[in-house]
């Protein structure tokens, strides 16, 4: 099963893989259904293919409230790495993701800060800078003013 859970999430056909990854998020909003395949979501944060490190992001972010067994632990370096990921969408994605990790697991918050705080946006074209730096200032303030 998780094979066929990884060669959807991965398949060529990005309209399936994208509604694949929509339902997963969907049903790990209200059920820990999905959280049994957090590791091998958590690998795909390396995949080559920007489309599908976002379908992990989002997915990881949304089993984020499920993880008593502190797998996030070890994958957050992975994940955080994405605030300056190469395709600046992805970087957007990660970004916005994080406030849904901070809300579910408080304790990464300061984590998740400082590396909004430390995020060299340099490399990114003008036209995309503001749009992440916007992204980073909300998440910032989400994280801040949620009480946690």
């Amino acid at each position: 099963m998780k094979e066929t859970v990884i060669t959807n999430l991965t398949s060529k056909n990005d309209n399936f893989s994208c509604a694949f990854a929509d339902k997963i998020i969907a049903e790990s909003q209200e059920t820990d259904e999905w959280y049994e395949y957090f590791d091998a979501f958590a690998a795909l944060l390396d995949h080559p293919k920007s489309l599908v490190r976002n379908r992990a992001l989002h997915i990881l972010a949304a089993n984020a409230q499920w993880d008593e067994e502190k797998r996030f632990d070890v994958v957050l370096p992975a994940f955080l790495v994405h605030i300056t990921d190469e395709k600046p969408i992805t970087a957007r994605q990660c970004i916005k993701s994080l406030a849904q990790v901070g809300k579910a697991q408080p304790q990464y918050i300061p984590a998740i800060l400082s590396a909004l705080h430390d995020a060299d946006l340099s490399k990114y074209k003008d036209s995309m800078r503001p749009l992440i730096e916007k992204d980073i200032a909300e998440t910032e303030r989400i994280l801040t003013d949620s009480g946690l």
